[in-house]
């Protein structure tokens, strides 16, 4: 019985939490498409305030999981949820903090990688690696002429690490299922975060470097908080060993 209460409690507050998240995420949003029309605007305070409060909301639900993949693997999640999480303070501030902003993203998808590494080896499947960087490689060589000079190094190092990230993540998943990994579903989680972190950017990109996008804010912010969303949630470990030594069907089964 107390077990079975342990159980409802844990589900009602992750229920919370993704309630808080959402609403989080959806006053960032409203707040961002108001600030882009009106800079000025005192509803800016909506979107300074809820913009980085989803992201650590987020990092919640990977600090929170109680049967993590493996220690090391949450420690570097949340690392990279945290660099993140300074990467959208430095893009929202008044200014040009756009290079800060890319290192602290950066830096960010590094620990994602480190992650990834835990349990799986770099360029298990190449032909996913090459795939990714080569998504990479097209959006940059697009928009390689609107790029500014002093920002083309600082990209191309974004854009490799961001294509390693994402390349990692489809091999890890890829190479699970191969085995029959009992961690399939979180590694699919994993590569499902990535692959909405590089369309995220992409539209970042392109917004940023090539042409306003029409109700760029919306499209942006929401494919990045449902990445950080998956990746946060691949922490979670699918099956556990119960005391018996029996397999019970983790959080997210």
């Amino acid at each position: 019985m107390v077990a079975i209460r342990s159980r409802i409690t844990r589900r009602a507050g992750a229920g919370r939490l993704t309630l808080a998240i959402v609403a989080a995420a959806a006053m960032a949003i409203a707040g961002g498409l108001v600030v882009a029309h009106d800079p000025a605007s005192p509803w800016r305070w909506l979107h300074w305030a809820c913009k980085p409060l989803a992201t650590i909301l987020i990092l919640a639900v990977a600090w929170r999981s109680r049967w993590p993949v493996s220690r090391r693997y949450r420690r570097w999640i949340l690392a990279g949820i945290a660099c993140s999480l300074f990467g959208d303070v430095f893009l929202m501030l008044p200014g040009d903090l756009f290079v800060p902003g890319l290192l602290a993203f950066l830096l960010g998808h590094l620990c994602f990688i480190a992650a990834l590494l835990s349990d799986s080896r770099f360029g298990a499947r190449p032909r996913l690696l090459l795939a990714s960087l080569g998504y990479g490689a097209v959006n940059l060589a697009l928009l390689w002429d609107s790029i500014g000079a002093p920002l083309r190094m600082p990209v191309i190092v974004y854009v490799l690490v961001l294509a390693c990230m994402g390349g990692q993540a489809l091999a890890r998943a890829r190479v699970f299922a191969q085995r029959g990994d009992a961690q399939l579903a979180s590694a699919r989680r994993a590569a499902v975060g990535a692959m909405l972190f590089m369309l995220s950017d992409s539209l970042l990109a392109w917004n940023r470097f090539h042409a306003a996008i029409p109700w760029s804010g919306l499209w942006v912010l929401s494919t990045y908080y449902l990445a950080l969303w998956w990746i946060a949630h691949s922490v979670q470990r699918d099956r556990i060993l119960s005391k018996a030594g029996t397999i019970e069907a983790g959080a997210f089964q």
